[in-house]
């Protein structure tokens, strides 16, 4: 997809596995909101800032390597929620470092008060900065973040 004005600063948001299911997922964990207001917030920040967002979410690890490599040169940038992939995937960790496109790793919850699994990230040594623990809050902080970085 080819974006409009090519001043205008473009954001490539990433969604990993199983987010489609926020809202009834765990909601102890992961709150109430659903991804489509997550998204919906999400645009409405970026028009105010006047930035271009392309939003996606798989549950596949290898359409998100894809979307990544495909990134450079159509975006300016990435915010990405790995879920699960945090902690198992290299292919992803080495796409982003290989684009080499400024990045903000995002979570709902704060993954070192979970399960001893999720303490590593393989993500966060590849991109700019890590926002957890925050609910929908860390995907809007992470794209402030995004945006600073890129102005």
């Amino acid at each position: 997809m080819r974006l409009n004005n090519p001043a205008m600063k473009r954001i490539l948001v990433i969604h990993g596995p199983n987010l489609h299911l926020l809202g009834t997922r765990e909601p102890g964990i992961y709150g109430t909101a659903t991804l489509s207001s997550i998204n919906a917030h999400l645009k409405k920040l970026a028009a105010k800032r006047k930035v271009r967002l392309s939003v996606m979410q798989s549950n596949v690890e290898g359409a998100i390597v894809d979307a990544i490599g495909k990134a450079r040169g159509r975006f300016d940038a990435i915010l990405i929620n790995p879920a699960a992939y945090t902690h198992t995937s290299v292919a992803i960790r080495d796409a982003l470092s290989a684009v080499a496109l400024p990045a903000v790793e995002v979570h709902l919850s704060n993954t070192h008060t979970r399960e001893e699994f999720r303490h590593t990230s393989l993500i966060s040594p590849v991109v700019k900065g890590t926002i957890m623990g925050f609910g929908p809050h860390s995907y809007y902080l992470g794209l402030e973040a995004l945006i600073e970085l890129l102005s």
